[in-house]
């Protein structure tokens, strides 16, 4: 218990040095692009829902999802593409599937509990309140993403 801060202190610098890498900064920026693409699906259709009279809490069902659909999709093949023999594996393809649709469902349950919070108990517009859940869960899910989702050594987990 007494290293527990130490370790701490390393896995924060951890999270800033892949950030800071060069390969880190050009998958941020990819994932941020792929982001913005996700991010534009998930405001119109969760705009349209609401114009359609579906409460926030079921537009941002709907909008998510089908963010996160766009989402893999790109990020796959874009932010994540990987050139090795384990990105053909349909195991390694299920995995990462898996993991990406649990990560998605806990950033969907974060983001409906922020967005409940924003709206209902804070009192703000429902698009202004999703612009900032939205920006709030873009680090975590990059991160989260590149460690463990589409990271290049998935198959020796198994």
């Amino acid at each position: 218990m007494r290293d527990l801060p130490g370790k701490f202190i390393k896995i924060k610098a951890l999270n800033y040095k892949v950030l800071l890498s060069k390969q880190g900064l050009v998958q941020f920026i990819k994932f941020n692009f792929v982001g913005l693409m996700n991010t534009i699906i998930d405001f119109v259709v969760f705009s349209l829902l609401l114009l359609l009279g579906i409460g926030s809490v079921g537009a941002q069902i709907i909008s998510y999802i089908a963010g996160s659909i766009n989402s893999y999709v790109m990020n796959r093949n874009i932010t994540f593409a990987s050139n090795s023999h384990e990105r053909e594996s349909k195991k390694v393809e299920l995995r990462r599937f898996i993991r990406f649709g649990m990560l998605n469902l806990t950033m969907l349950v974060i983001s409906l509990l922020s967005l409940l919070l924003l709206v209902n108990i804070v009192g703000l517009h429902p698009l202004i309140a999703k612009l900032m859940v939205t920006g709030m869960t873009v680090t975590v899910s990059f991160y989260v993403s590149r460690k463990w989702v589409f990271r290049e050594n998935v198959l020796h987990e198994m």
